[in-house]
């Protein structure tokens, strides 16, 4: 009878999405993300639905084990966001369980400055020190040339992001690494599918993260992924996603590792419920069977979805390569695959454009955009106001309240992308109409204010 009732359910949702949504209307607007979904996702949905389970199940089994299937990795743990994905990152390399690996207060772990805030927050959150390095122009990546001449006795780890989809100098961060015994975290939030020397992001490292909320590759709404290859990494990672507890059972299930009641742990008394004891600090960033359940429909679309991307930025390359006298057009690294999470464009030094014009004259038109994230997250006000240690490239300690014109000075390819760099649409729901719109009105302001 249940299945019956499923039918019937799944029939009227059927309905219920091709009057609704099937032939809905597109807004004139052209905005540079956004969510690409049809009834394989609403029929997931309405199927976790009708377990009426709620948290994780067997909707995110599946998903972790497809998911992690796909990159060519061990382990997948899905998490509420990508940004909870970071803090777990850097929470898992403070572990008492890495003995003497393990990150400790006020280590340095380095990054970029031009990029997403939760990329760095955790390193703050965690009590440890961010060494900011400059960026390339192009890449718009962290340059790898300039992270060893930064590496101190305390550096322990670096933490990047894949600057929307284009690889970082892997190769080059990973040898420096390998070199000072250095942890790895790709921060792959916008990067899900691209590739260096064929080999996913976010597989490379020690640590990958990436982020399911609805402007990137796929969605599930909210949600993310943390992945690795390490088993010591994983036990820790599940652990700071579920509570801190020791235990690692699934939510549902008791006592399978069958010692529930018969072991001792810290200064607890033997026996002591092992469901119920605490090896780490941790949190509660599981991700909903209902989530999980949009995204086992998703993972199925990634190489249409990617394709798409991809045809339409090497689109936007050629239709906007006759102005690289006036901006400079995204590039990327040897060896690498880029999996385009945005097309980003620089207006050149000297050429009298103003990005901020540009930008309102884009959007007034009805084309979205974006900036490089931060910018320079050095000049916002959560560093502005506040008082964190950190180090800008090789300089001594100071605190991000002290920071002077002096200091940014010694970040000028990050205070160039702040002034001149902004990002478009590429996504799989735009088409060669939306991207001919967007490379008429860039050659009108163009033409209009040179």
């Amino acid at each position: 009878m249940e299945k019956i009732l499923r039918y019937f359910v799944k029939i009227a949702a059927a309905l219920y999405y091709f009057v609704v949504f099937k032939n809905k209307k597109k807004s004139a607007y052209i905005p540079v993300s956004g969510k690409v979904l049809d009834f394989s996702e609403l029929k997931n949905m309405i199927d976790a639905s009708l377990d009426m389970w709620l948290t994780s199940g067997r909707f995110n089994d599946k998903f972790e084990a497809e998911f992690s299937k796909y990159l060519g990795c061990k382990y997948a743990l899905t998490t509420n966001s990508g940004s909870s994905a970071n803090l777990l990152a850097i929470s898992a390399l403070m572990s008492p369980k890495l003995k003497e690996k393990r990150l400790r207060t006020g280590d340095e772990v380095i990054t970029v400055a031009s990029g997403f805030p939760t990329t760095v927050n955790p390193i703050i959150q965690n009590g440890l020190v961010p060494v900011f390095i400059d960026c390339e122009i192009g890449t718009y990546n962290i340059d790898a040339s300039k992270i060893e001449e930064a590496v101190s006795s305390r550096t322990k780890a670096v933490f990047v992001a894949h600057t929307l989809g284009n690889p970082f100098d892997i190769d080059k961060i990973k040898e420096i690494c390998e070199k000072y015994g250095l942890w790895l975290i790709e921060d792959s939030c916008d990067a899900l599918g691209s590739e260096v020397n064929s080999k996913k992001s976010g597989t490379i490292g020690h640590i990958g993260t990436f982020s399911f909320y609805p402007a990137h590759h796929i969605t599930t709404g909210e949600g993310g992924a943390v992945v690795t290859d390490d088993t010591m990494l994983y036990k820790i990672l599940l652990s700071l996603r579920d509570w801190g507890r020791d235990c690692s059972c699934k939510p549902g299930t008791d006592n399978t590792c069958k010692k529930r009641f018969s072991m001792q742990f810290g200064n607890l008394p033997t026996g002591y419920d092992h469901k119920y004891t605490y090896s780490h600090f941790g949190y509660n960033l599981k991700m909903t069977d209902w989530q999980a359940a949009i995204g086992l429909a998703q993972l199925k679309k990634i190489p249409n979805f990617l394709n798409i991307r991809t045809r339409n930025a090497a689109y936007l390359t050629e239709k906007l390569s006759d102005l690289n006298d006036k901006i400079i057009l995204p590039a990327v690294c040897d060896n690498a695959k880029s999996s385009w999470f945005g097309y980003l464009i620089s207006l050149k030094p000297g050429v009298n454009l103003s990005k901020q014009k540009m930008v309102e004259f884009l959007e007034k038109n009805g084309v979205g955009t974006r900036q490089l994230f931060a910018g320079n997250i050095l000049r916002q006000p959560s560093f502005v106001d506040s008082e964190v240690n950190l180090r800008i490239g090789s300089s001594e300690l100071i605190c991000s309240n002290d920071l002077t014109e002096q200091h940014y000075s010694l970040l000028p390819n990050t205070d160039f992308v702040m002034n001149n760099t902004f990002w478009v649409g590429v996504f799989p729901a735009l088409g060669k109409k939306e991207l001919d719109k967007i490379s008429d009105l860039i050659h009108k302001f163009v033409k209009e204010n040179s």
